[in-house]
């Protein structure tokens, strides 16, 4: 798979679902070990959708019980359980998906801007409990980002921009190669599925089983970042 370039610097693909724990943790601990090392980081998103995949959205009681394991096992995420009316729980992550595909058109944002509205995004339902099926929040929240055109975001999303983007990746992840959300790929070969995290299902999850989480080593967001520099 070759990565998106925006003019000459590397980037790192990630295949997630922004309604995905895992993804979101792996994320995070990306962006935060780049933060730290002061190092410039482009994330080039891919919609891997659970909502198609599975056929319905992610059941509550599921997101509820990975948020609480890695919650605890990462307090400095700042996640709780929702608290925001029940009814105002996102039916459908798709127009947040959306919106990030539409966000790296060059006048909405680029791949700068479209990484910062993915961030806002998954901000907003872990921390925030704001509904991110709605476009209003949607745009809500790209007015928060520095590097997104809001007003170019909007019109692009009236027009059907990002809707053609999810599906075609959809199909895409249906092959060997992406094997779920999160999964990153960055150039010189690297590739992992949830990487750092050593995990177990205790039982079948829609049946009273549990996600625990046995080890997560944050190591592996350092040597991604190594095979950026080279």
């Amino acid at each position: 798979m070759t990565p998106v370039r925006e003019a000459t610097q590397p980037v790192v693909t990630a295949w997630s679902d922004i309604g995905c724990p895992w993804a979101s943790l792996a994320l995070n601990t990306l962006r935060a070990t780049a933060a730290e090392r002061g190092q410039d980081l482009l994330i080039d998103h891919r919609a891997f959708p659970l909502e198609l995949f599975n056929r319905q959205p992610t059941p509550k009681h599921i997101v509820d019980a990975e948020i609480v394991m890695l919650g605890a096992h990462r307090p400095e995420l700042g996640w709780r359980l929702w608290n925001a009316p029940l009814w105002e729980y996102p039916s459908s992550i798709l127009p947040a998906l959306e919106a990030v595909q539409a966000a790296k058109a060059p006048e909405a944002g680029g791949l700068r801007g479209s990484d910062q509205l993915d961030a806002g995004l998954r901000r907003a339902f872990y921390t925030e409990h704001r509904c991110i099926s709605v476009h209003s929040v949607i745009l809500d929240i790209a007015e928060e980002c520095p590097d997104v055109d809001a007003g170019a975001l909007e019109k692009a999303l009236s027009q059907g921009a990002g809707r053609r983007e999810v599906y075609e990746q959809w199909h895409e992840a249906r092959g060997p190669h992406i094997q779920g959300s999160p999964h990153f790929f960055a150039p010189g070969g690297y590739t992992a599925h949830n990487p750092g995290a050593t995990y177990v299902f205790t039982g079948d999850l829609y049946d009273g089983g549990f996600p625990r989480l046995d080890h997560y080593d944050a190591g592996w967001a350092t040597t991604l970042l190594d095979s950026l520099t080279g």
